[in-house]
């Protein structure tokens, strides 16, 4: 029997396909999940559902006989209850309608520490538990993130504005020094050209006073000559 015949069997009963097949699907994976969490799932007349942990172990390859080491591994184990034995043995009849396991035990069906309820309940506490765990971390790392990049962010821009200043006050001094150098070479030029103005002027002025120096120089011995002439005259007439 596979699934979808065991669907059709409980429909049988159940007055409806869909509904069947959700409930066995409901039941499977509610087991499943039991036993994956460790839990160990238990129906009375029917058997028990649980994990089990094995060992590493060196086992034996039946084609070859050669051996092979086995890793550690977990496998799930089902443990047929003593009802189903006596069935499937044929020590005890199988009713023609009814259910073929015993009934619960009254009050067996209350959820408790070995229930599949309790199983399911404490699986989901956990997933839970272990998503509000995570989220404060998760929250953490983003706003680290967050943090850095806005301060990476900061310190590119304020890099940016350093470079953007030291360059504007590099190329300030470098006009600053053009200016200079330049004002310095008109200075020179205009005093250069002042030098010679000022040099042919005091030229131009000592020039008639040398004639002058010259000219007396000559009349000086001339009005010499001419005294002593006259006063000759003069001794002779007498």
């Amino acid at each position: 029997m596979n699934k979808a015949q065991l669907v059709e069997a409980v429909a049988e009963q159940l007055g409806g396909r869909k509904a069947a097949a959700e409930a066995v699907d409901a039941v499977l994976d509610t087991m499943v999940r039991a036993v994956v969490a460790g839990d160990r799932v238990s129906v009375t007349g029917f058997g028990t559902f649980e994990k089990v942990d094995r060992s590493a172990r060196f086992a034996r390859n039946p084609q070859t006989g050669e051996k092979v080491k086995v890793k550690k591994t977990a496998v799930p184990r089902f443990r047929p209850g003593q009802g189903f034995k006596d069935l499937v043995s044929g020590s005890k009849k199988l009713p023609k309608e009814g259910p073929s396991v015993k009934k619960a035990p009254k009050g067996s069906l209350t959820p408790g520490k070995s229930g599949t309820t309790a199983a399911v309940k404490r699986a989901a506490t956990k997933r839970a538990a272990t998503a509000a765990a995570a989220a404060p971390a998760k929250r953490t790392a983003a706003k680290k993130a967050t943090t850095a990049a806005k301060t990476t962010a900061a310190k590119t821009t304020a890099a940016k504005k350093t470079t953007a200043t030291a360059a504007k006050k590099a190329t300030a001094v470098k006009k600053t020094a053009a200016a200079g150098k330049t004002t310095a070479a008109k200075k020179t030029t205009a005093v250069k050209k002042a030098t010679p103005a000022k040099t042919t002027a005091a030229a131009k002025k000592a020039a008639p006073a040398k004639k002058a120096t010259a000219t007396a120089k000559k009349t000086a011995p001339a009005k010499k000559t001419a005294t002593r002439k006259t006063t000759a005259r003069r001794s002779t007439a007498k």
